[in-house]
């Protein structure tokens, strides 16, 4: 659920990632097997999903690495902790570079799900952005769309804002080189999932800026967590298909009857262990 590493001084607990100072220029960042939904931290901790997310992103950084620059530093996280942490690396640590975020999250949606299904079906918009009349859950976008929303602090929700909202928070220039990168690194991801028989609902990147101001991005990338996966084989436009991600965790607490406050419910082990699975077939189908 947590590390508590002796040999480096910890910066910040995220909803899932532990940050290290390593120095002025690097990071230690670990990948726990804690779960959020609905912006609340989950009791209960997922079998290996530090691990599995942690590879997960690895392989996407490396795919992507032409269409944006990423956070990893090629440096070994064995090699910056003693050696009685090595467990506590191994498998979910990376060494990253530190970077000034960038405050919005990046959502790119090219379905019709979750939130914005909900919206559509009141206004005809997702996040005020206009779609065509007479889409069904789960419908293809004509294009992807951009979607910011706010970067909350832990225990808060992030909130969807508009584009405008995000070049008020990050300036015009910047919010449009995000919106442009994200699309790309979707429609980029996209195409490659589809090979897999994977489809790439939608999904949130991070980015940060390096110290030459330069887009990077950075946290994770693609991962069940912050992404919807569907698998194309059970498709079916006008249903909600099964998926590859926490939204088996987040189906399981919305039948629960909890208000969606802390402290969430205790999730049962088999609930928890099916999404370990889920999360180890995504691995598994994208990276082989």
């Amino acid at each position: 659920m947590s590390s508590q590493l002796t040999s480096l001084k910890k910066i910040y607990s995220g909803k899932v990632r532990d940050l290290y100072e390593i120095d002025d220029k690097r990071m230690l960042m670990i990948a726990s097997d804690r779960l959020s939904a609905f912006d609340v931290i989950l009791d209960d901790p997922i079998p290996g999903k530090g691990q599995i997310l942690t590879a997960i992103s690895n392989f996407w950084f490396d795919k992507l690495k032409d269409v944006v620059p990423n956070h990893l530093t090629g440096d070994k996280p064995e090699d910056v902790v003693t050696a009685d942490e090595l467990p506590l690396v191994a498998g979910r640590g990376v060494v990253a570079k530190r970077l000034k975020p960038v405050m919005v999250e990046a959502v790119v949606r090219g379905y019709l799900a979750g939130s914005g299904w909900k919206e559509y079906q009141k206004s005809g918009t997702v996040c005020g952005i206009r779609l065509p009349a007479g889409l069904k859950e789960s419908s293809k976008l004509p294009e992807p769309i951009f979607t910011p929303s706010t970067k909350a602090a832990v225990g808060d929700h992030d909130e969807n804002i508009s584009f405008a909202q995000c070049e008020a928070i990050i300036g015009a220039e910047l919010a449009a080189k995000v919106r442009d990168t994200a699309i790309l690194l979707y429609k980029t991801a996209s195409e490659y999932a589809a090979t897999r028989g994977i489809i790439i609902c939608d999904t949130k990147f991070e980015f940060g800026l390096d110290q030459d101001g330069a887009l990077v991005l950075m946290d994770e990338a693609l991962t069940p967590d912050s992404s919807r996966f569907w698998p194309a084989d059970s498709y079916v436009e006008g249903s909600n298909p099964p998926s590859f991600d926490k939204q088996f965790v987040r189906d399981w607490l919305e039948a629960s009857g909890w208000n969606k406050q802390a402290p969430a419910p205790a999730v049962p082990l088999e609930v928890r262990e099916k999404t370990a699975a889920k999360y180890r077939e995504a691995l598994e189908r994208l990276a082989g």
